[in-house]
């Protein structure tokens, strides 16, 4: 037995962990990794009491420490936790293992117990990743999309954040996206160009039709697919994906223009998303997905890219301020803004 969930780093007890791991554990050291707004996330240090041949570290993310963000953000928890106990296995997006993931109070008590990575490192979103690093994430994605692809018991299940929606509810989210703008043009406008903020607006206007686009061609969403939730070989040759609290359903290429629209200079993304499209396109082919060609799959590219700034507003309205969290919002704003003049991704809708 492993008993109650932790609730703070200090209830992460030899106790705790031993019961969680099968093991003899002696000592625990917890250091916080990381300035998670919606989780707490701590790298454990362990001895135990005899030969285990299990890690001496980890990675443990516990619930928000602020009551008020972990009782608004309980769907996250319950997204992740869909994800590593009903999820994971199936698909083939590199992902670290999962030693136990404990789930209760409705979703407000939580704990998820990973391998550490160390020393991979966190991608960075301000400053952007190169067009090999892009690559290695658009072929991930490929390995969580295929799996998954128009496949109605991996993309609606409990736990799911974003269903796949109906009329109602991209109705809903258009209002909510529609609200969402003019408060992030109240905090941030004055920051970006005229250009920038017309683009915005005119994008978070149309986001209840474009949600019901391509109804028929839908996959496993990661929701939030950017840097700051990858982590990097030191060698950049592997990636791993972490962060699942935002799992939805809908068109596949959302994941993707999302990524290139705010991890990538326009300049480098401009110049490598032919690319980068035909790799992802080519990673789904491997995987087994069958008529679909590459010209669709550039469109519904461009499609896609509304997916930045609809995560964007959301994440400005909604979450918790920070100074390096609102200039990572206007660089992704300034970049996918400027993606979607590029692309003409309005005029799809």
């Amino acid at each position: 037995m492993s008993g109650p969930i932790p609730r703070r780093p200090e209830d992460v007890t030899p106790a705790w962990l031993g019961g969680v791991l099968g093991a003899d554990v002696r000592s625990v050291g917890t250091a916080p990794i990381g300035t998670g707004q919606t989780g707490a996330t701590y790298r454990l240090t362990v001895q135990y009491g005899a030969e285990t041949g299990l890690p001496a570290s980890f990675a443990i993310k516990l619930p928000s420490q602020d009551d008020t963000v972990r009782d608004r953000v309980a769907i996250g928890y319950r997204s992740e936790h869909a994800f590593y106990t009903n999820v994971a296995d199936l698909v083939q997006i590199p992902v670290p293992r999962n030693f136990h993931c404990e789930i209760g109070g409705d979703g407000a008590e939580f704990v998820l117990l990973l391998a550490d990575m160390a020393p991979a490192e966190q991608g960075d979103q301000i400053a952007g990743c190169s067009a090999a690093e892009a690559q290695l994430a658009v072929r991930a994605l490929a390995g969580l999309h295929a799996p998954s692809w128009c496949e109605p018991k991996l993309t609606d299940f409990p736990g799911i954040a974003m269903p796949k929606p109906d009329a109602a509810m991209a109705s809903g989210m258009g209002d909510v996206a529609k609200m969402a703008t003019g408060i992030t043009l109240d905090k941030l406008g004055d920051r970006m160009t005229a250009e920038d903020r017309d683009t915005l607006s005119a994008s978070m206007s149309v986001v209840t039709p474009w949600l019901l686009t391509e109804p028929d061609r839908f996959a496993l969403l990661h929701g939030d697919y950017r840097l700051d939730n990858m982590l990097f070989d030191p060698d950049r040759t592997q990636i791993t994906v972490v962060d699942w609290q935002t799992l939805g359903s809908g068109l596949p290429t959302r994941d993707l223009a999302y990524f290139t629209g705010t991890s990538l200079d326009p300049v480098t993304r401009a110049a490598a998303e032919r690319d980068l499209v035909a790799e992802y396109h080519a990673g789904l082919v491997a995987l087994g997905v069958a008529g679909y060609d590459a010209d669709t799959c550039w469109r519904d590219y461009r499609l896609g890219m509304l997916q930045a700034p609809l995560i964007i507003v959301f994440g400005v309205a909604f979450a918790n301020s920070t100074e390096r969290g609102d200039d990572m919002m206007l660089v992704m704003a300034q970049r996918s803004c400027r993606a979607i003049r590029e692309l003409d991704t309005l005029a799809l809708i």
